[in-house]
This record gives structure tokens, C-alpha cells and sequence, in this order.
């Protein structure tokens, strides 16, 4: 079997990164780290890549793009608006799904700093700040705060969250509740339910995990129909808004004609469910955002704000 470069990092004792920059030659790096990696190259024969050392010096025209969970729908439809845009402005992209796990994510991370990609456009939040400050790629981020120094994209959580309250105001709902997943209140996301607070402070807002498998959230769900009784659910994303109308349509009797609110509006959405009421993110402006930011990052150097919020809109379909 051909070595790899991470089985010389995993022999070396050292990164993925510690190797690519000891071959390129690139950084500050101990006389004994040299001589570690070095010895793990002759013992695996490890032959780098003369095409990748090639381009030392020049751009490979590749993104990284990481994200939690790219089976989710939303997800999807944002890698295919960004992968899109990537490749009409000359660059390739590297998928990477983390799936929640910090590891998985971390070695990502390692990966393609090790492929010295050209920048990295990342939706994951599972590690700490260190983490991304030691990625010498530009990175820009979306709904997710990774560190002080990454800019961050997203829809204006806030007023989507304000926006569903004052649907359910309107449609006459008294004992209204909120449905969100992991805790997310240091991220954009977290908005969602600020919003939602102001227009109904003593609502309760239960959080359900994004890692529960499909049987327990319906369990979780019908727990929560059950005991609350709620008249008007808002849900942090359309997905979770489909499961409560199905379960309260099935299950309870009197949970029939609750009004339930979504969010995200993607194209799936639209075309297949689209009686569902929703909070709509601008997808195809949110990817061309984001790729016109790292690409500023990367060809001019370009400072950046802090935040760039989008607006979203009301879908009107008939769970409201």
C-alpha cells in the first residue's frame, strides 16, 4: 500500500500540516522535528506529491468547504449554490462533512491546511478558537462564530425569529412554544429564539438535539405536544416543522390545528412541501456573499466586517 502523508504525520508524532511544511520547507519548524519527519518518510518510503509541490508558490484554486451535516437539505442546497459560484470564479472545492464531531472536524481542518488550499468556507462549530486561528487560510463563516478575527454571514436570525412570533400573534395563538436544536446561543442561529422571545417572553423554548435519531425526536416531540399543548409551534428549521404537523396530525386530536412556523425555505421546500408557513434564507445570495468575501480574502487581502447580516422573508402557506 502507497504511504500517505498523514501516515508519516501518525508515525512522526506530528500534523498532517507539520509534514506538508517540512516538505515545502515552508515556516519555523525544529531541527528535530525535520529529522522526525524525515526518518517517517524513509521508514514508509513516502514519495510526496510533485504535482502538489509544483504549485508551492502559486495558487491551487481550491475552498474547503466544512459543514455539520450535509445530508440536511438546507446544507445541501448551500453547497450547491456555493460549489456553483466557486467554479465560475475559477476555483474547485474540497466537501467536508463533519458530521458534529469535533475531531472529525479538527482533522479536516488539518487536511486541508495540509492541501494548502486557497481558503475555507466553514458552517462548523465544534471546535475551540485556537483551532481556526492556527489555519493560515483566509476562512469566512457562516452562522457560526469560530473566532474573533472570522467574518461571519448569515440571514437576519433575529427578525426571523420576530417574524414567526408576530405570525402566530396574528393567527390568535395564546400558548405558543419554540422547537431549536443543539444549543446554539453563541452563535447567529441563537437569534433565532432572541427574536421569538420578544414578542412572546414566557414562551418556553426546548431545545431537541440535531443528533437524536429520527425515532427519538418524534418521541421528544410527542412529549412535548403532549405535556404543553401547545396552539402555535415556531421551529428553528422547516425540517422539524414537517415532523410536528405530521406527529400532531396523527397523534393527538386536539394538537390538529396547531399553527407551525419553519425556517429556512429552501427550494425542496418550495417545491415539495410548500404548504408549510416558513422563514425563507436567501440562499443564492447568502453563497455569492460568501464566496465574494473569501475570494477578496484571498486574491487582494482584503479587511473585512465582522458581520454581514442578510434579510429573510415570510413564506405564507397554510400551517398558519
Amino acid at each position: 500500500m502507497v504511504a500517505k502523508l498523514t501516515d508519516v504525520a501518525e508515525l512522526a508524532g506530528v500534523s498532517p500540516t507539520t509534514v506538508s511544511r517540512v516538505i515545502n520547507k515552508k515556516g519555523y519548524l525544529s531541527e528535530k522535528t525535520i529529522q522526525k519527519v524525515q526518518e517517517a518518510m524513509r521508514e514508509l518510503s513516502y514519495k510526496p506529491n510533485n504535482l502538489a509541490r509544483s504549485l508551492q508558490g502559486k495558487s491551487a484554486k481550491l475552498v474547503g468547504l466544512i459543514f455539520p451535516k450535509i445530508s440536511n437539505v438546507f446544507y445541501a442546497e448551500l453547497i450547491e449554490h456555493l460549489e456553483l459560484e466557486l467554479f465560475e470564479r475559477g476555483y474547485k472545492t474540497i466537501i467536508c462533512n463533519s458530521q458534529n464531531e469535533p475531531e472529525k472536524e479538527r482533522e479536516y481542518l488539518e487536511m486541508l491546511e495540509a492541501n494548502q488550499v486557497d481558503g475555507i468556507i466553514s458552517s462548523s462549530h465544534n471546535l475551540g478558537i485556537s483551532d481556526y486561528d492556527r489555519v493560515s487560510a483566509p476562512i469566512i463563516a457562516f452562522d457560526r462564530n469560530l473566532s474573533p478575527r472570522i467574518p461571519v454571514v448569515s440571514s437576519d436570525n433575529f427578525a426571523g425569529g420576530k417574524l414567526a412570533a408576530e405570525q402566530l400573534t396574528k393567527a390568535g395563538c395564546q400558548t405558543p412554544l419554540m422547537i431549536t436544536g443543539n444549543d446554539d446561543s453563541n452563535s447567529p442561529t441563537g437569534l433565532r429564539k432572541a427574536g421569538f422571545s420578544e414578542i412572546f417572553p414566557q414562551a418556553p423554548v426546548i431545545h431537541v438535539s440535531s443528533n437524536f435519531s429520527p425515532l427519538r425526536k418524534e418521541m421528544e416531540i410527542k412529549s412535548i405536544l403532549r405535556n404543553y399543548q401547545p396552539d402555535g409551534i415556531f421551529t428553528s428549521d422547516d425540517l422539524t416543522a414537517i415532523l410536528v404537523k405530521k406527529i400532531a396530525e396523527e397523534n393527538f386530536t386536539g394538537s390538529k390545528d396547531v399553527k407551525v412556523i419553519g425556517y429556512d425555505g429552501t427550494y425542496f421546500i418550495e417545491t415539495y412541501y410548500p404548504q408549510l408557513t416558513t422563514i425563507k434564507q436567501p440562499l443564492s445570495e447568502i453563497a455569492h456573499l460568501l464566496v465574494d468575501l473569501l475570494i477578496q480574502r484571498i486574491e487582494d487581502g482584503a479587511k473585512l466586517e465582522k458581520s454581514y447580516v442578510l434579510p429573510v422573508t415570510l413564506l405564507a402557506g397554510k400551517t398558519v
